[in-house]
């Protein structure tokens, strides 16, 4: 059968395009729900509204990204029905209870909140709405909660028994508490943390480019240059126990990232190499001997299982590695750019035109290390959808393929018109706030974080 005519491999195509699209949105929401309590605490210590303004600027981002991501998720649980029936047959014992908790605790959080957030400045006390403010943020944060320990059971599943093909729990907190899920669940938080400040730091050097120096500019600027600076270092540790935990719990999935063949000890750190599957080896690879034994195991004499022990039974090679050495790269330009824009913010005061213009181009940097990571996660799952328990073929459904290729083409299409006007929408926003085009207040009538910051700089705090 030609591939591309493969129901599964399209279907398999279909949630991978829903996936890497619903993943952006929940990224930036999830960590700019901090941001935003941040700067409202920021301003109800300080009295100074350039905070204020910086709230109310980044909060309609929050409500557009929080809105494509309800929306863009339940596409999702559609295709459970319709191209994955396997899936919740085989482990909907586990996958059930998991996804409606995410929905009973964190989006009925979110969603009760949420407009106490976007609408109530003004018609409740100021400690009301960031106490709104700070439940959509722990809200954001326990819908990951759920669903990550959804994913990292799949990745690595404990705490089940299988009866007549299915899977029932026997033990719910190893279910939740996966191998994999504390390396998983912050290292995704902290892939969030950097996908939003690098999002704040590059529309704010933007508009600075631009002229809109005000404080409100800087604030966030200043803020969100000092959260990447200090994530990118924490990313690269976490992702380093996260290679360890990958090691011990799914050999298979790290011989392809680190592209590794044979078994053997003193393995090689694989710099770069063309993977060649059909003949079992590397092309053009440059190496350093010893370096992956060493980091995996802390001696250079630690035996690394290489990919001819799992024969059809591993991932495809060169999607992972790729994906694995993309991620890893867009990390160690982060920690650049953030370490350097944070040196000459503390040393003038203002980013330089070379730091400046690195900053906007990294402005989405975040998502395409971040989708290079979920890449390296889900492809590197394969050929099981829960690791050791059901394949992904057996979880396929009967739908014909000349049905997916059109759904498939559908959701492409509508995908890119969103993205581009999210982002369109995004840089207009920017442009309306810049000078002579103030952020209008959430409530025009009844702002009273405007009146308190008058009030602070008549007495000379503002």
């Amino acid at each position: 059968m030609n591939s591309l005519a493969d129901p599964v491999l399209l279907s398999r195509l279909q949630f991978a395009a829903n996936m890497s699209f619903h993943i952006l949105f929940p990224a930036i929401s999830i960590a700019l729900a901090w941001v935003l309590l941040y700067f409202k605490l920021r301003h109800g210590r300080s009295g100074d509204g350039a905070w204020m303004d910086a709230y109310r600027f980044w909060v309609k981002i929050f409500a557009l990204s929080f809105a494509i991501g309800v929306v863009s998720g339940i596409t999702m649980s559609f295709q459970f029905g319709t191209n994955w029936p396997g899936y919740m047959n085989t482990v909907g014992n586990v996958a059930g209870p998991l996804l409606a908790y995410e929905v009973l605790t964190a989006f009925f959080l979110e969603a009760s909140f949420l407009g106490i957030m976007l609408f109530g400045a003004g018609r409740v006390s100021r400690r009301i709405h960031t106490l709104a403010t700070l439940l959509v943020a722990v809200g954001t944060t326990l819908s990951a909660f759920w669903i990550l320990a959804l994913n990292s059971w799949m990745q690595t599943p404990t705490g089940f028994t299988m009866v007549d093909g299915q899977a029932h729990p026997t033990d719910w907190l190893a279910v939740l508490f996966s191998p994999s899920f504390p390396y998983r669940f912050v290292h995704m938080l902290t892939a969030s943390g950097l996908v939003t400040a690098f999002l704040i730091a590059g529309i704010s050097a933007w508009r600075w480019r631009r002229g809109d120096q005000g404080s409100d500019v800087r604030a966030a600027l200043a803020s969100a240059v000092g959260l990447a600076a200090l994530l990118a270092p924490l990313q690269i540790a976490v992702g380093d126990l996260h290679g360890i935990n990958t090691f011990h719990h799914q050999p298979s999935k790290l011989a392809a990232m680190e592209g590794l063949w044979d078994t053997q000890r003193a393995a090689p750190a694989v710099l770069f190499a063309i993977p060649d599957e059909a003949a079992q080896a590397n092309r053009y690879e440059i190496a350093i001997p010893g370096l992956a034994s060493l980091y995996l195991g802390h001696t250079t004499d630690t035996e690394v299982r290489g990919l001819k022990e799992f024969p059809g039974a591993h991932p495809p090679v060169a999607p992972v590695f790729w994906a694995f050495r993309l991620m890893v790269g867009i990390g160690l330009l982060m920690l650049v750019v953030s370490w350097s824009a944070l040196w000459q913010l503390r040393r003038h005061g203002q980013p330089g035109p070379l730091v400046g213009r690195a900053l906007v181009a990294m402005t989405f940097s975040g998502w395409l290390a971040l989708l290079a990571g979920w890449y390296v996660t889900e492809i590197g799952r394969q050929p099981w959808l829960v690791q050791g328990v059901l394949t992904t073929a057996a979880a396929a459904g009967p739908v014909p393929a000349d049905t997916v290729t059109l759904s498939l083409a559908m959701y492409l299409g509508l995908y890119v018109l969103l993205l581009s006007s999210f982002v369109g929408v995004l840089f207009h926003l920017a442009r309306q706030a810049g000078p002579g085009h103030p952020v209008p207040p959430l409530n025009p009538d009844l702002d009273p974080f405007r009146a308190e910051a008058r009030h602070a700089g008549e007495h000379g705090h503002a």
